[in-house]
């Protein structure tokens, strides 16, 4: 089964970067970063075909509240096809990992040093990116999504 992809992506620092970017109606970005659980690399060809990506950040309050939602979701369309990939901007793997197992998500998470902020231009958290089963972005969502919202966009990229 081919999966859709959403990339949520934090950035709580507020700056807005430069650089390529992805936008709604192009191919998903490339990009490399290691799984916290170590071992594989997560890339962008192969998260385009991942699922949700989500991008975390442990003392972002709409993180916090978001994560849950996101794990859910993961849960319930998992199933249909739905991956997610959690990463944490610029922080150590040892706070991603505690943002991990403080909110017992069940996804794939990864630390990643700036690339996918520079790449989605992000400035302000958190930013979800849907991207569809061929790896095109459908929507990108700027702030926290209600429960709602983020199974509505997941819905619309399976």
């Amino acid at each position: 089964m081919i999966a859709a992809a959403i990339v949520v992506l934090v950035a709580c620092n507020g700056q807005r970067r430069r650089g390529k970017h992805g936008a709604i109606g192009q191919t998903a970005p490339d990009w490399k970063d290691p799984l916290l659980s170590g071992g594989l690399v997560v890339d962008g060809a192969a998260a385009r075909e991942a699922g949700l990506h989500g991008l975390l950040c442990d003392w972002c309050p709409p993180c916090n509240d978001e994560a849950p939602e996101v794990n859910a979701a993961y849960k319930e369309y998992a199933p249909r096809g739905l991956q997610v990939i959690g990463v944490d901007v610029e922080e150590n793997a040892q706070k991603a990992k505690q943002f991990v197992d403080q909110h017992q998500l069940t996804y794939p998470a990864v630390v990643d040093s700036g690339t996918l902020s520079d790449l989605y231009s992000i400035n302000g958290m958190p930013v979800g990116v849907f991207i569809d089963k061929n790896g095109v972005i459908r929507r990108i969502e700027v702030g926290q999504l209600s429960s709602a919202q983020l199974n509505a966009d997941i819905k619309s990229i399976l």
